[in-house]
């Protein structure tokens, strides 16, 4: 027999359960550092992966069970922004446009003293043209010109209107009409022009 093993067997019955308890602790330490709290942490680990996945599965089903109401919704702005669309003319248009608005200040009883277009402002897929109007005519006649504005099937502001040096002329009062009419268009190549595009050749 090894002589260590036969000097703890000849050790008191108390020391040699010291001895046995030590070691039994000293496995116990080994197993709970190597295997024990490794195993916990990755346990702890897959927990938290699995309840990030079960919400991510809720989040899921949630979109699905709400993805018919989500295309309704779609399809509703779809419709809107088409409309919206409409009244942007295109580049062709501006034109004629541009045209009927003095038209309307004439029919109106205002007489255009001078009509500059100005640059053209980029905003995305569309851009605004701004023209300057000077005019003279009644408050009245203004009057009526910005509500036949209003009326046009395309989008035009009146901005920055100022009424100044009235003057009698046979009892009627004539202003001094200054203003500033910004239309805007499609930006050719733009997505919602291509759309509009597609679908005019649809029609055809």
């Amino acid at each position: 027999m090894d002589p260590r093993l036969e000097k703890i067997f000849k050790l008191p019955l108390y020391q040699r359960i010291l001895i046995l308890v030590g070691l039994m602790l000293v496995f116990a330490g080994l197993f709970v550092y190597l295997l024990y709290l490794p195993l916990c942490e990755e346990l702890s680990g897959l927990r938290q992966k699995d309840a990030s996945l079960q919400n991510k599965i809720q989040e899921d089903q949630r979109i699905a069970d709400n993805l018919p109401k989500f295309k309704a919704e779609y399809e509703k702005m779809k419709v809107l922004l088409d409309d919206a669309l409409t009244e942007l003319p295109n580049e062709k248009e501006i034109p004629n446009l541009l045209t009927s608005i003095t038209a309307l200040a004439k029919e109106n009883g205002l007489n255009v003293t001078m009509f500059k277009p100005g640059a053209e402002r980029p905003k995305g897929f569309y851009a605004e043209v701004p023209v300057e109007l000077k005019m003279v005519g009644s408050y009245h006649e203004v009057a009526l010109f910005s509500d036949a504005v209003a009326k046009l099937p395309r989008i035009v502001n009146i901005n920055n209107l100022t009424l100044a040096s009235p003057k009698d002329e046979g009892g009627r009062i004539l202003l001094a009409v200054n203003c500033l009419a910004t239309t805007f268009r499609f930006i050719e190549g733009t997505p919602a022009e291509a759309g509009k595009n597609t679908g005019k050749g649809g029609k055809k």
